[in-house]
């Protein structure tokens, strides 16, 4: 009951807005426990809606709410935040209180995923049960079209839709945290609402006011009159029967879990239909929906837990599942386990997996996506059971899951396919791209499961004559059957049917189906092997010019002999080309190689006479690891071909800096004011000098060699003219220079210390030391000039 000094609503509702601006978010939330335990539902009724939107933010993403998918648990909020909204806690509290007195709460149509709000506009009722008879009529004046929903279904559709409200970051935060409240808070429902053990608790006022609590059975899914025209029948409010006192209480035993995962199913998965995914095709049609990286990873939660959720149905029960007389004695939650991967999730996560693969980036970001796809083709991995394989053994697929491959065919074959499109455009150095290949064929080489998509592909194509003399039946849609407790497809035996019913029912009636172990997809996987074969050379040339450089380096220029090589230091080399890294690329591609050999059925012989058209001579390798190019007086020139490569991805050139070496970054191991007045020094030398510098240079004989062995960076010029560099570019490094930042490294300085200590030893003075330095320095140029005039003779 509600207390004696009760405020007015209007006065209640004024509060709560003024105390949401200026009280911190735990005595907010200890004053809302306080109103929701003392006011009565006629006046939570009106604060409502806007404690919803406070919360999850608004519809239009305008308001952020409480900001549930950056809150992580480093915050002193996230406790109070999920304690408030825990399904035993306030928040659901007041969900159950409202819904006992059978109140409506209105969403504009507009809000709905793209199929849903146009089947609406155009008449038709939409797939999904979920928003049967709740359209309502607008008011005179105003065009919009809004449903009504039920306060259990007003808030969990504010919940999911707040996951794909665009919002801006906060600053130093990410979206795609699997530790933020709102992921933690998915988890926890799921939990709850589609327990592995036991059953659903019941809502607390599931007793006061009857059955108003739940919506009821509904019939089967049908079309509005007039189909494609608003007719009357769009708005007619009792097309569907209504809520019974006498309805059966074990079919509404479980209409929240029913409510919850239709409800995250339609709005982060059904964005695309069939006729909508088939326009995408063209590049001229814009995306309506894209999906970020913490979408995904949450519909990744979402098919672990109803993969855990389905494999907890009772043994007794999956075995009598074709038993007709056995359905009397399944509980609603057993068998809403039985239908509920099928029949509620797997043509949407289709069609958005397939949009997924098509539209998302070639980066690594599609690893969410990848693991999604791989999470729901292996339901086996969410048994419970307990299993122990040895590290380098493939998992062996139990024959039981025979019937959920040949169901799910097309998840296998023509996901895979789209992998491999992916694949052969992406750059496999990387250690995560290469990654993303071993687990893909790593799953398709688990024993057993090539057999069982080859054996579903034969029943598919089965002639259709076959079945002629069997009963008839259309092939029917997932979506078709309105409540799928209430009134069920009938048993299927036919597995023939069943899989040609699954293919049909994804890909339309006039889908033309390419075998995974067909000809042309073989083609594309001995492309991709090629592929793999050329990243592992690519990575092996990386790995070992790392170690020549290191090797190089490490004596001679601690004491100023070598090269510095300032160009390495500056060649951009990604935290995926360490040492570390390249290894586990060699390891990821090497094990992808041997499970698609496997999959594929490809014997040693046939994986060497396809790797051996790869030159493995290192020049020819270099070149066929260039993009294609022609080479021109000034180096190399890209043709069309080579653009094409380098836009796909499939070949690079090696990052080089072009620019002047003197203007280089300052490094750690130099000094910053010496690097700056030395080539200030340089720069007067060069601008006064440079002309007599050139004729020197130019000179045929041995003093003009010489002198270029000091003036030009002749390595430079070398590498310039293998990367397509403009005649600017190749004209300034052959210009001769006098280059003095080398006497700014540590290093050098270092090394002329001890020449001058060992001279001081030796009792040299310092000009007499500086004229050996010069001296020695003098001898060196003129023998690496001798050794130098003899190779090119030879």
């Amino acid at each position: 009951m509600a207390a004696p000094n009760l405020q007015q609503p209007s006065f209640l509702l004024a509060n709560l807005k003024a105390d949401s601006t200026t009280k911190p978010l735990l005595q907010r939330c200890q004053n809302l426990v306080k109103i929701i335990d003392d006011y009565p539902a006629k006046e939570l009724h009106l604060i409502f809606p806007w404690l919803v939107e406070c919360v999850f933010g608004s519809l239009d993403g305008v308001l952020t709410g409480w900001n549930l998918r950056f809150l992580n648990s480093r915050s002193n909020e996230y406790n109070i935040a999920m304690e408030f909204l825990d399904p035993n806690g306030p928040m659901m509290k007041l969900v159950y209180k409202l819904q006992a007195e059978e109140y409506k709460y209105e969403i504009p149509v507009r809000y709905l995923p793209g199929p849903v709000k146009e089947s609406i506009q155009e008449g038709v009722l939409p797939d999904c049960p979920l928003f049967h008879n709740k359209l309502q009529l607008p008011l005179s004046g105003l065009p919009t079209l809004n449903l009504a929903l039920n306060p259990f279904e007003f808030y969990m559709f504010n919940f999911a839709y707040s996951l794909i409200t665009p919002k801006s970051y906060p600053p130093g935060q990410h979206g795609s945290n699997t530790d933020s409240a709102y992921f933690m808070l998915v988890d926890t429902y799921l939990k709850y609402f589609l327990p592995t053990e036991g059953s659903v608790p019941p809502s607390p006022f599931s007793n006061s006011r009857g059955s108003g609590t739940a919506p009821s059975p509904r019939s089967p899914s049908v079309y509005f009159a007039g189909h494609g025209v608003h007719g009357p029948s769009l708005f007619k409010h009792h097309i569907f029967h209504q809520p019974s006192v006498n309805a059966d209480p074990a079919a509404q035993e479980i209409w929240r879990s029913e409510t919850l995962l239709q409800m995250f199913v339609e709005i982060w998965l059904h964005h695309y239909s069939l006729d909508m995914y088939q326009k995408l095709q063209s590049p001229q049609v814009k995306e309506p929906f894209s999906p970020t990286e913490e979408h995904v990873l949450v519909v990744r939660l979402l098919v672990k837990h109803l993969h855990a959720f389905s494999n907890s149905l009772k043994p007794e029960q999956l075995t009598s599942s074709t038993s007709a007389h056995s359905h009397a004695h399944t509980s609603p939650l057993e068998e809403f386990k039985r239908v509920v991967v099928q029949r509620f999730v797997q043509q949407k996560l289709y069609l958005f997996l397939q949009h997924c693969f098509g539209h998302w980036p070639l980066d690594a970001t599609f690893r969410a996506v990848l693991e999604t796809w791989l999470s729901y083709i292996q339901p086996w991995r969410y048994t419970g059971e307990k299993t122990n394989p040895q590290p380098n053994q493939n998992r062996t697929v139990p024959d039981k899951w025979a019937s959920f491959v040949q169901e799910n065919l097309l998840m296998y074959t023509k996901l895979f396919q789209g992998f491999l499109n992916r694949a052969v455009r992406t750059d496999l150095v990387i250690a995560k791209n290469a990654l993303m290949v071993f687990r893909v064929s790593k799953v398709f080489a688990q024993l057993n499961l090539s057999e069982m998509i080859q054996k579903g592909e034969q029943l598919f194509l089965e002639p259709e004559h076959v079945l002629h003399h069997r009963q008839p039946r259309g092939y029917l849609s997932p979506n078709q059957a309105g409540s799928y407790l209430s009134s069920r497809q009938r048993v299927v035996t036919d597995t023939v049917f069943r899989v040609k019913n699954h293919v049909y029912a994804l890909e339309g009636q006039d889908c033309q189906y390419k075998q995974m172990f067909g000809t042309e997809l073989r083609g594309a996987v001995l492309k991709l092997i090629q592929i793999i074969a050329q990243a592992r050379q690519t990575a092996k040339r990386i790995s070992d010019q790392s170690v020549e450089v290191v090797g190089k380096n490490s004596f001679l220029t601690w004491f100023g002999i070598g090269s510095a090589n300032l160009n390495n230091t500056f060649s951009g080399s990604e935290p995926e080309e360490t040492e570390e890294c390249l290894k586990k690329v060699h390891e990821f591609l090497d094990r992808a190689l041997e499970n698609l050999c496997q999959v594929f059925r490809l014997n040693p012989g046939q994986l060497t006479q396809l790797l051996s058209n790869l030159d493995t001579s290192e020049d020819d390798f270099n070149h066929t690891q260039l993009p294609d190019c022609i080479q021109g007086e000034d180096g190399l020139i890209l043709t069309d071909l080579g653009r094409r490569q380098i836009i796909n991805g499939q070949r690079r050139f090696d990052f080089v800096y072009q620019g002047d070496p003197e203007l280089l970054p300052i490094r750690s191991y130099e000094n910053a004011l010496l690097v700056r007045v030395l080539y200030r020094i340089s720069s007067l030398v060069n601008e006064r000098f440079g002309g007599r510098m050139n004729a020197l240079c130019s000179r045929p004989d041995f003093l003009g060699r010489l002198s270029c062995h000091y003036l030009r960076n002749s390595d430079s010029t070398a590498k310039l003219r293998k990367y397509p560099v403009t005649r600017h570019m190749l004209g300034r490094s052959r210009q001769p220079r006098l280059s003095l930042r080398p006497l700014a490294s540590y290093r050098m300085l270092l090394t002329l210390l001890l020449f001058y200590m060992f001279g001081f030893l030796l009792s040299l003075g310092p000009i007499s030391s500086t004229l050996l330095i010069l001296l020695g320095g003098f001898l060196y140029g003129v023998l690496m000039t001798l050794i130098g005039d003899k190779l090119k003779s030879h």
